[in-house]
Parts: structure tokens; sequence; C-alpha cells
């Protein structure tokens, strides 16, 4: 199993603290990989603003492949705003063919409605991708959107948290989402490394995706950018989070349906049963079978959590108004928001979706069964 652990506060804080606290679930991963996300960034050393500016996310392999990518943002009329220079100890760091960790910030383009800005960053982050894989895979873009940092790194996560100086408190973040990868299904690959992410919405997923098949060739055969590459099976839960919330406009609610459709003799007893039997017939398809447990985050820095029926995989959340953790372990959560009431921590059951709200005053907690809104609201 992987472990998993999330951290959402309103005073930004150092994404060291989350790896730190992943230490207390350390015997449940083999120290294959470390995919960090980080959403409401702050840099010490440069006055970034969400609605002025954008994050490119990845690593350079060769001094070609890093001018290339600079090559290319200008043609498409990017302008780099700051380039942060991690302290890097290249001793802590397994792979050797690191020529630059790259977190560079660009002005937001003016005159570009939000979804054309949207189709932009899709098509670039695609085209860079696309671009290192055609010269050996010398350039990883993990991801170019407002106000998000991606880090992905073979090995142990306090090890890649140490070799590139995230304890120096020179980024910060609102939101930090952590995964210690164990290699399991496939060969080590950085973009088989949770978090996955596509237009501001990222998951990632403790357990097996065991329907991944018919589900990666249903999401294919959209025809939808972005829904692509599959290095992983759990990466399919965040295009089904993305389909459901931004191509079928369906609140958060909805999600859990698609997923984890109630039965029929449930849904006859449901406020809104035609509907989700409805639903349940279109997207029958995207119905994972897990065992599984998915932590997400939005745009507007909501976060949630769900489990499949099985529940087989744990996870827990806990904190408090201000500062919320969830975890896979709830020494987890107790490594990350120690100064809690312990007693209101929370296991979702098979029917949950729990949600952190970005004023992140407390949680809610919403079932399948309650009825809700047909609205983007969560």
């Amino acid at each position: 199993m992987c472990r998993l652990a999330l951290k959402t506060a309103d005073i930004p804080f150092s994404p060291y603290e989350v790896l730190t606290g992943m230490e207390a679930m350390q015997e449940g991963y083999d120290g294959s990989g470390l995919g960090l996300l980080l959403r409401g960034v702050s840099f010490a050393d440069f006055n970034y603003k969400k609605e002025e500016h954008l994050i490119l996310s990845g690593i350079a392999h060769s001094e070609a492949a890093f001018r290339r990518l600079h090559k290319h943002m200008e043609e498409r009329g990017f302008e780099q705003e700051y380039d942060h220079q991690f302290k890097v100890n290249s001793a802590l760091i397994e792979a050797k063919d690191r020529y630059q960790y790259i977190v560079r910030v660009y002005k937001k383009p003016q005159g570009m409605s939000e979804a054309e800005l949207e189709d932009k960053l899709m098509q670039t982050r695609l085209f860079l991708r696309k671009d290192g894989e055609q010269h050996g895979g010398d350039l990883t873009v993990f991801s170019f959107w407002p106000d998000v940092i991606m880090i992905k790194e073979v090995g142990w996560p306090l090890d890649i948290g140490d070799a590139l100086g995230l304890n120096d408190d020179r980024i910060k973040a609102r939101v930090v989402m952590a995964q210690g990868r164990q290699n399991t299904n496939y060969g080590i690959n950085l973009y088989a490394c949770h978090p996955f992410f596509i237009q501001g919405i990222a998951t990632m997923t403790n357990g097996e995706n065991t329907a991944f098949v018919p589900i990666k060739e249903w999401l294919e055969g959209k025809r939808i950018p972005g829904y692509m590459g599959y290095q992983s099976d759990s990466e399919v839960f965040a295009h089904i989070l993305h389909y459901v919330t931004k191509k079928l406009n369906l609140p958060l609610a909805c999600y859990k349906h698609v997923i984890t459709p109630l039965k029929t003799e449930e849904l006859n007893k449901h406020p809104q049963g035609e509907f989700l039997k409805g639903l349940r017939t279109a997207c029958r398809r995207l119905i994972i079978d897990g065992p599984n447990a998915v932590i997400g985050t939005l745009p507007d820095e909501s976060c949630l959590l769900v489990m499949d029926q099985k529940k087989m995989r744990p996870a827990t959340v806990g904190g408090r108004p201000g500062a919320w953790a969830i975890a896979s372990e709830m020494c987890g959560v107790e490594a990350l928001i120690p100064d809690r009431d312990p007693s209101l921590d929370f296991q979702p059951m098979r029917e949950h979706t729990v949600i952190i709200p970005p004023d992140r005053k407390e949680l809610l907690i919403w079932s399948q069964f309650d009825q809700f809104t047909l609205s983007q609201a969560a």
C-alpha cells in the first residue's frame, strides 16, 4: 500500500511539515517515490499573486531540454517573472540525470476568457510533455497552472525534502498533498507518481483500481485533451473528477455517485433517484472496483476524501477550525494536527464524501443518501 497525507490550513506552511508527518506512517511504503502538490503558494523572495501569475513545474534532465523549454515558452508568448532556485543536495538524490528542478512563474496572458486560458495551459503542458518524450524523456512537466506547484522524485520522502531544501521556508502553501508511492504494479516512472493533476484538479489514491482498463478506454474514447498517459491505474480518478465537475458541470456530490453508485433498491428510495439512475447508466464504465481511498483538491482549495465500497484502504480526517489533515493512518493526522480533539477524527464509510471547504471552518460529511443541489456548490 501507499501512504497519503494532506494538510490544509489558513496560514501558509512549509511542505516539509507534511514530509515529517509522512514519517509517522513510514512502514507503509517502500521509498520508491514521492509526489507533492502545493496549492495556495507563496514565495519568500517573490511577490506571487494568483490573479496575475502562472506556475510551471517539472524537471529538465539536460541542459538541452532546459534551453528548449525556455524557447518553447517564449514562442507561446509566456513572459517569465521568477525562477525558483532550489538549494539542491545532489548526494541525496538517487537519480543522476536531474539538470534542473523547475518551478517557474510566468505572467498570466491578458485578453483571454477563463475557458480559453485553461485550454491554452492544458495544451502547453501536453506539448511540453510530448516534446520531452520525443527527446528520450529529457523533459518532465507535471503542471502548468495558477497557484499550483508539483514536485515528484524517486526516493524516500524526507530525503527528497532535504535534498531540495524544502525546510528553508522559501516556499509555503495553504494546501499540501503528499504520497509515498509503493511501486507495486508498474516500473518507476515520475508520471506514474501521485498526485495526478488536470486543469486545477488533483487526486491521489491508496489502493488498486481493478476496473482500470475499461475506465481508461472509456475516458480515452471521449477524445478530451489531457485524458491520456495512464502510467498508473490511479490517474483515472483525477480525470473522472475533472469529467464530473468540468465537463458535466455537476456538483462535487455527484463524484461519489459516479464512481460508487448506490444500488437500485437504494436509489428507488432516494429523492433524486431517477436522476441518479440516469447518471449511473450514462457513466457506468466509470464505476470503480477497489479497494481505494481517494483524496483530492480543487482550484478553490476545497479538499475531499472518498472510499470505495470495499473500504479496505484506510483513511482518517481530523483537525480544528483553520487547519485539517487527511492521512492513511490516525498517526499521520496526529503528526500533522496535534492540537486538535482526536475524539472528533472521522473515518468515512462507503457512502460518505468528506469535504473540507475553502474557509476551513468545519468538516462537512455528506452521504450519498442525502439530497444535493444540482449546482457547482459543494
